[in-house]
């Protein structure tokens, strides 16, 4: 399988995290919850937390503290097809190809429930062929990014198509819950809205650089999934969000990362560029000590969760677009997401 195109989209809107304090402390919500949710907001607003802004699905900041049901799910359907859309558009313009040349889509989100889902959308928008393969993945969280691109994979190497979509998209703004949990709190504070699309194909592209997928593999620890996970409350997901988050994403990720290595005959000083999910700041620092890594080895990563956020499982395509926009030396890649479940899934590419 081999990467043809890479795509993003975000919302026009940006805020900083300054402009997102200011916005809190003159809510309603900010006199309905209690001191200590004001503490840890303004702990993770005013201090280096690794972010600067985010994009948000809001035309000002005041709307996202209306929470409630339905102004949720209206957001979701107003953005989540026309994110996808466009990150699909950018995806095949890089590519080469056509809309009519793709053989099967292939949808993930965690931040919203469509039905029919989002997939009709993107093939409605896009102008796909009534025929195309649809496929929408739900409830992977922050880590759907590669099992979406795991069947991908399957669908071409079984020769069921030639070219498949992919796109994962999270309005996260349309999954906004407030309450005096730290980990509620500190979630509203990290979180931004975008998606991130890939042309896979059974070739590489004729030209440029080419990005090959070698090898795969998967871990799911159901016993941690209280660590990571949304929750149905009032008619709306709740994140829970523990202090084990960081480590256990270190330590299943270096499971993940030795294991696909070891099979190819490789060491982690063989990697030449990292494209990973970064949950936030602590997070990556986590995951920096574990693989024994500088910071500047996961610069792609740091520098889209300073500008956008933690974009769940959009993320990876926006690292991964970054590395190559910066020219990011050919040879071993590693690209790895986790999330929710607790799940964690990484890949070996090989770009040249």
């Amino acid at each position: 399988m081999h990467f043809r195109g890479i795509g993003t989209a975000t919302p026009a809107a940006r805020y900083t995290k300054a402009e997102c304090l200011a916005a809190f402390e003159k809510s309603d919500w900010f006199a309905r919850l209690d001191a200590r949710a004001h503490v840890v907001a303004r702990a993770v607003l005013q201090r280096d937390n690794g972010i600067e802004a985010r994009r948000l699905a809001v035309d000002s900041l005041d709307e996202v503290f209306t929470i409630d049901p339905n102004t949720l799910a209206r957001r979701f359907l107003a953005h989540a097809p026309v994110l996808a859309a466009r990150a699909a558009a950018s995806a095949i313009a890089t590519s080469g190809l056509t809309a009519p040349d793709l053989g099967a889509v292939i949808v993930s989100t965690c931040t919203g429930y469509l039905c029919p889902g989002l997939s009709g959308h993107v093939v409605e928008r896009l102008g796909l062929r009534a025929d195309v393969l649809a496929f929408d993945l739900v409830g992977q969280g922050c880590a759907a990014a590669l099992p979406n691109l795991q069947l991908a994979h399957a669908l071409l190497t079984a020769n069921v198509c030639t070219h498949v979509l992919s796109i994962c998209v999270e309005v996260s703004s349309a999954a906004i819950y407030l309450d005096n949990d730290p980990g509620v709190v500190i979630s509203a504070c990290l979180f931004g809205d975008g998606a991130g699309a890939a042309i896979l194909s059974r070739q590489p592209a004729p030209a440029g650089r080419r990005i090959e997928w070698i090898a795969s593999t998967s871990l799911i620890e159901p016993s941690q999934r209280q660590a990571l996970m949304f929750e149905q409350r009032d008619g709306m997901l709740r994140n829970i969000l523990t202090r084990a988050v960081p480590a256990l994403a270190a330590a299943y990720a270096q499971q993940v990362l030795t294991t696909v290595l070891g099979r190819a005959g490789l060491q982690t000083a063989d990697v030449s560029a990292w494209i990973l999910h970064a949950g936030g700041r602590d997070v990556l620092l986590a995951i920096e000590r574990q693989f024994g890594l500088s910071g500047d080895d996961l610069r792609y990563s740091a520098a889209m969760l300073r500008e956008y956020g933690n974009l769940s499982s959009a993320f990876v395509y926006f690292v991964l677009e970054a590395a190559l926009a910066d020219a990011a030396p050919a040879g071993w890649w590693w690209l790895s997401s986790f999330g929710a479940g607790f799940s964690c899934h990484g890949a070996l590419l090989r770009v040249s």
